[in-house]
């Protein structure tokens, strides 16, 4: 569907990405692991939503029908000027064919310009008019729906192909100028086929060049073809004179003259104008090319955005410029702790259970849940200097981030007990959280706390401490 003239790397991605946007219309797709692999391969928001859509179009069959187009486009293409260049064979073959070798100039010239000059119009039209006849009866249009129909077969995804690269083209105002780039093209080669043809036949057979009325005067036969002559006059075209259009039948000079004449009028009126619309049309399709994008400021893709946003990894902020990285904080000796477990919640959600299901407090095991401020944390502080117990267990939010205020605390708190772990709350077993986990890990290290072991399950960290829930 993507002419292999114009096609740019882009484009194609840019197609996807805007049919998964039109099929999304009809109900969103189960995305969750298309989302999480497009996060993770880039940090700029375009290329994630392009590169989701491409995992998406990979599922449903998108990338192997724009496959299929590539390879026929070039083969319906070839048909269809096949099948223009046989019709314009078969007007030349009209004008120059008849068994009385008698060529009436005016109306061989209607029939060689007539359907050219209307689609010229009606495409000249299409440069201010939406998508319409104008495009649509171009053959440019044509090709696409034709490589488009042969590509996705009777179960395809053409119509939603078709529909997102329209789009694409309109947005960047390139649509006419697209389906022109084609249409012009085999205009071009139609009449450069006709005019080899023509003059195959004028040079080497006798033919009677004329024209024919009944009703109309004479001198509109001599004004016509005087205006219609100026233009191929310029590149040095003859234009037959009064005497010349007048005569019932000129001599040999006047018939060569009719002949050049008609030549050049196909050749000003039908050649160059294509020819010129064919370079026309390339260049602007280079200097508009890099508007085919989508429109990356649609409700949808800022949703998009949204929802990548929610899984970048949270940074550890604050970090203390006063702490020597590495230096880890003293402890309590054995003789000095008490066989008490703490089992602290530090900052969690408001919505987060406690106590943890299955622990119940009592002589042996306290727990206390503070959120953070200054002090609840001095309170608790106090407690744990008072206590001494042998071993703490500080709770935390998998998904939060730590922070000098939470390393703070963390030394605080290994400076009144002796074993102290770390259980990260609410930790599930897709990506995400599992890079949320290994954050903490990283940051314990970083921060000169090796001896504080992270877990994902509550268990482990309460057997780690010789506790049971």
């Amino acid at each position: 569907m993507i002419n292999t003239a114009l096609r740019e790397s882009a484009f194609p991605d840019a197609v996807v990405t805007e049919a998964i946007r039109w099929t999304e219309e009809k109900g969103p797709l189960d995305d969750a692991q298309a989302v999480r692999i497009a996060a993770s391969r880039t940090p700029d928001e375009h290329a994630r939503i392009t590169a989701r859509a491409l995992l998406l179009g990979e599922r449903i069959g998108l990338q192997a029908e724009l496959a299929r187009a590539r390879q026929w486009g070039p083969w319906v293409l070839l048909g269809l000027v096949a099948i223009v260049v046989a019709a314009g064979l078969g007007l030349a073959g009209n004008v120059v064919g008849g068994g009385e070798r008698h060529i009436n100039v005016i109306v061989a010239l209607v029939s060689l310009l007539g359907i050219h000059l209307l689609t010229l119009l009606l495409w000249l039209a299409g440069l201010w008019l939406p998508l319409g006849s104008s495009n649509t009866s171009s053959l440019g249009w044509i090709w696409f729906s034709l490589t488009a129909r042969v590509a996705g077969g009777k179960r395809g995804q053409a119509p939603v192909l078709v529909r997102a690269a329209t789009g694409l083209l309109s947005r960047a105002r390139l649509l006419t100028w697209a389906f022109g780039l084609v249409s012009h093209g085999i205009w071009s080669l139609s009449f450069a086929v006709v005019l080899a043809a023509l003059l195959f036949a004028l040079a080497f057979r006798s033919y009677t060049l004329s024209w024919e009325t009944t009703i109309l005067d004479p001198a509109f036969f001599v004004r016509a073809v005087q205006v219609l002559g100026w233009a191929p006059a310029q590149i040095g075209f003859p234009v037959p004179e009064a005497g010349t259009v007048l005569s019932p039948s000129p001599g040999a000079a006047g018939q060569r003259t009719w002949a050049l004449w008609l030549t050049g009028c196909i050749v000003v009126y039908g050649l160059l104008p294509r020819l010129a619309l064919v370079l026309l049309s390339a260049a602007v399709w280079r200097r508009r090319r890099s508007a085919l994008q989508p429109d990356w400021s649609a409700p949808y893709y800022r949703k998009l955005n949204a929802r990548f946003a929610t899984l970048v990894p949270p940074v550890i902020v604050d970090a203390d410029p006063g702490r020597t990285p590495g230096i880890a904080p003293g402890q309590l000796a054995p003789s000095e702790l008490r066989d008490t477990l703490f089992v602290i919640g530090f900052e969690l959600p408001s919505d987060a259970p406690w106590p943890p299901v299955g622990l119940q407090a009592g002589p042996a095991t306290q727990m206390q849940r503070i959120d953070g401020s200054a002090p609840a944390r001095r309170a608790l502080l106090d407690k744990l200097a008072e206590a001494r117990p042998r071993a703490s267990l500080l709770v935390c939010h998998a998904a939060s981030s730590p922070d000098r205020g939470t390393e703070r605390f963390l030394r605080d708190l290994l400076a009144h007990c002796g074993e102290c772990r770390l259980w990260l709350a609410d930790a599930g077993k897709d990506a995400a959280d599992a890079a949320a986990s290994q954050r903490w890990i990283d940051w314990l290290q970083g921060t000169g706390l090796p001896r504080v072991a992270a877990t994902r399950k509550f268990e482990d960290a309460l057997q780690a401490l010789g506790a049971t829930p």
